[in-house]
């Protein structure tokens, strides 16, 4: 379904909205070089928004946190007890500018939102991001000191172009059935 930035369905014939389609179309207005915003439940993430462990970079495929991936809590946006659901074009403007120029933010107990400059690279992100989070938990059970991608660690594997295509292709293929 095609959604204006005002978050309401173009030509919805007769299909009913999302109710989060806030999500997205704030993020569109706020972030002219994000080309696809994925909003993710993965059970991978959940830990990490509701606790005060930092989701860090652990592997290459994570290096799009590098500069952090900020925490947002609805429960400091209103007043209202609430569903945690982005239902309306205030919250949304607040994901938007909790995420800010960032790859990805939390939401506190709900999920995530991944972006990116095409639809390629925020399904990328969208699935090393959560694979990153298993990876993290992992490391921190094992105990002792983690040694996280450095900043210009992460920096430097962001300049790799076509960074997911050849993932790409394979994850066509899966939804596609072949």
């Amino acid at each position: 379904m095609e959604f204006d930035l005002d978050s309401k369905p173009i030509n919805p014939q007769g299909r009913t909205s999302y109710i989060e389609a806030f999500i997205h179309g704030e993020i569109y207005r706020a972030r002219p070089d994000v080309k696809a915003v994925i909003h993710t439940h993965s059970p991978a993430l959940i830990p990490f928004g509701v606790t005060t462990v930092r989701l860090r970079p652990i592997y290459t495929m994570g290096a799009f946190i590098g500069e952090g991936v900020p925490l947002f809590d609805i429960r400091t946006v209103t007043s209202d007890t609430t569903d945690l659901l982005i239902r309306n074009g205030a919250l949304g403007r607040a994901l938007a500018q909790t995420l800010g120029s960032r790859g990805a933010v939390l939401m506190r107990g709900h999920g995530a939102v991944v972006v990116g400059p095409s639809l390629q690279d925020a399904v990328g992100r969208s699935v090393y991001l959560q694979i990153n989070a298993a990876l993290q938990l992992q490391a921190i059970t094992l105990g002792g000191p983690i040694q996280y991608l450095d900043a210009d660690e992460a920096r430097k594997l962001e300049t790799i172009p076509n960074r997911y295509s050849r993932a790409w292709e394979m994850w066509k293929r899966k939804a596609m059935g072949k």
